[in-house]
Formats: C-alpha cells, structure tokens, sequence
C-alpha cells in the first residue's frame, strides 16, 4: 500500500512537470514569438557569403530570415525544406529578389563551414550566418526570437537548442514585411511572398 502511495506522488511531480514544461514551452515557442513584438533593424554577420549586410540587398529583394541550427532535428530542415518549395514555385524574376538566411543560434558548433556544407542540400541561394553569442542575443532580441539550450547528456549531442521558428520577410532596412508562422506546408510562406513580391 506504501508502495502505491510513493508511485502515485512521483506520477503527479512528472505531470506537474510535464504541464509546467509544456506551458514554457508554449509560452515560449509555440506558434508564434511572446518576447515582445519585433522591431527587426539590421542584419550584419560573417556569413557563408562573406560578410552579411541586409543593407546591401538590392531595392526589390527581400531577405526570407530564419533562426534556427544545423543539429536541429526536425523544425529547422522542415522550415528550410519549405523556404525551398516557395522559391521552386515562384517565377524566376520573383525568385532573384529572394534571398534565403538561416542565421544560426549555435555559435560553438555551427561553423561558416558546416552551415555551408548543411545549406546545400536546400539550395545554392541559402545562405548561413552566425556570430558571438552577445551579437546573436542582441539581434534576437529585435526580432522577437527567443531560444535556450538544453542539456542532453546521454546524447552524443550533448545539448539540444529549443527555439522560436518564425519566418521573416524583410527588406533592406530591415523592415519586417511579413512574419510567417511555422508549418509544415509552404503555402502560407508562398501567399506571403507572392503578397509581398
């Protein structure tokens, strides 16, 4: 009976946990960003392209922003996946005033290399960006993006990140266009670049 009675404690600690977890989580990074509305601005980091300056987009082009990391395991290459879908769809001269940005959240393992090497298998037009952690935060920040690590030490990870997976549109001024809320489907990312273009 003494059994029972420390089983069933332990069952309600992991519910209250697992609510407890569920809740930040979605207050976090469900559907759409709660750290504030973003105010987007200026992008400029080293980058698979050289430097990165949103500033030195072409009048008509837009920039399709993306935070996200190469480990990620499903949210990332889904995003990615669907950023490549709008651009197949688009007419060639929409498609050039495109330009996809991933700009990784995992400084100390995604390299300008790995995003390289990662970013190919979506496209040749995908470009990878990162930076310092401050710089990193500091632009989240302006766009509403929030992010944490979690530990996984039983992985050969290591860690794992959570974060918020919006897609942006913004233009050279770093205006934020439109703000694309995460799905498996291209179609909302396609209306809102069509819209936009």
């Amino acid at each position: 009976m003494r059994g029972k009675g420390v089983w069933a404690g332990i069952a309600l600690v992991v519910l209250l946990l697992a609510v407890g977890g569920a809740g930040w989580y979605q207050q976090q990074f469900g559907g759409n960003e709660r750290a504030g509305e973003p105010v987007g601005g200026p992008i400029t980091l080293p980058s698979t392209e050289g430097e990165f300056r949103l500033e030195a987009l072409g009048e008509e082009q837009v920039a399709v922003v993306f935070f996200g990391y190469t480990y990620c395991p499903d949210v990332c290459p889904m995003s990615l996946a669907v950023v490549r879908q709008s651009l197949a769809e688009l007419s060639p001269d929409q498609r050039e005033r495109v330009v996809p940005l991933m700009v990784s959240v995992d400084p100390e393992r995604d390299t300008l290399a790995r995003l390289e090497e990662y970013l190919a298998f979506f496209g040749e037009r995908f470009i990878g960006a990162t930076g310092s952690q401050a710089r990193l935060e500091e632009l989240a920040g302006r766009y509403g993006v929030v992010w944490r690590k979690v530990e996984a030490p039983d992985s050969a990870m290591a860690y794992t990140i959570d974060h918020s997976s919006s897609l942006y549109l913004v233009d050279r001024q770093g205006e934020i266009l439109r703000r694309v809320l995460y799905s498996p489907s291209h179609r909302g990312l396609l209306a809102a670049l069509r819209e936009t273009l």
